[in-house]
């Protein structure tokens, strides 16, 4: 039996088995669904065996697709370093990065910055998935994303992270709230008032969480919850719609503070800061733009 297939095929595979899913894996490569089933059937054909189980709507690897899938990564790997080697050889500064970003730097920081990376790069366009920390960290590792900008320093070995900007995590109230003409507020009135929380993997709540756990008898479960929103940008409105209070990142409310919407306080006694970091993959090989861009972030955060 000769077992044949080309790069394009792997490649349409490898989107199938990340996403789970036909319909997705058709947006990532840009096809019509149908002609990545029929790629799929395709390279079924050509190993001789059953790579996929179709579980209603998910989509699994069997066996064969397992090691198909562990060797597949490895030869797109291998073609995009070549591209790589051969496109900063020969100077090539046009085409696309993959970026990751949590929720701040995603929304308030990278957009501002692309903006002056791209004068230095006009060919170059930035593709930016905004998700959680949890979330950019994870598609980092399985290959989706060559550089991540993140709320909290992971602790995966394969992980790279290096430190770029400080944030300051504020007290957020509305401007009509008894507390807003104070500059501080108490950890134990905070713990009585409606509590606006992150979902858990945001590295908000991940800092909050950090610094309430070294101080006694501190924790989120003393807190009162009202709501557990999915971004910064919910918690921001939420707040200004007088659900309740909200621990924030200043940048994530520049606008608001400026114009007098929401107020800022610290909490008497603790200062919350946090860092933002660069992430990528110990184990990949960066792209020419990838590492350019990379290089950029540092230099801005000097």
């Amino acid at each position: 039996m000769n077992v044949d297939f080309d790069l394009r095929q792997l490649e349409i595979f490898c989107q199938v088995v990340r996403h789970r899913s036909f319909s997705e894996a058709a947006k990532a490569v840009h096809l019509a669904q149908a002609s990545v089933s029929e790629r799929i059937s395709g390279l079924e054909k050509m190993v001789g065996a059953p790579l996929l189980d179709r579980r209603g709507r998910r989509v699994v690897p069997t066996k064969t697709g397992e090691i198909l899938f562990a060797h597949a990564l490895r030869l797109l790997e291998m073609k995009q370093e070549t591209c790589s080697e051969l496109e900063d050889f020969l100077g090539i500064r046009r085409g696309e990065i993959l970026l990751g970003a949590s929720t701040i730097p995603g929304e308030y920081i990278l957009p501002g910055l692309i903006k002056l990376f791209r004068e230095s790069y006009p060919g170059v366009s930035v593709r930016m998935k905004i998700g959680d920390t949890q979330e950019i960290t994870a598609r980092i590792l399985e290959g989706e994303l060559e550089l991540g900008v993140v709320g909290s320093k992971s602790k995966l070995k394969n992980l790279v992270c290096r430190e770029l900007w400080e944030d300051d995590l504020v007290v957020a109230v509305p401007a009509s709230h008894r507390w807003a003409a104070g500059k501080s507020v108490r950890l134990e009135d905070l713990r009585g008032e409606p509590f606006i929380l992150r979902e858990s993997g945001s590295g908000t709540l991940k800092i909050l969480e950090d610094h309430l756990r070294n101080l006694p008898g501190s924790g989120l479960e003393d807190f009162n919850p009202v709501a557990i929103l999915g971004s910064s940008t919910a918690v921001k409105e939420g707040v200004k719609a007088g659900l309740g209070v909200s621990i924030i990142s200043s940048r994530a409310i520049k606008t608001e503070l400026e114009s007098g919407i929401l107020k800022a306080l610290k909490l008497a006694g603790i200062s919350i800061r946090r860092r933002f970091y660069l992430a990528r993959d110990r184990q990949r090989i960066l792209s020419p733009l990838a590492k350019a861009f990379a290089h950029f972030l540092a230099e801005q955060a000097k």
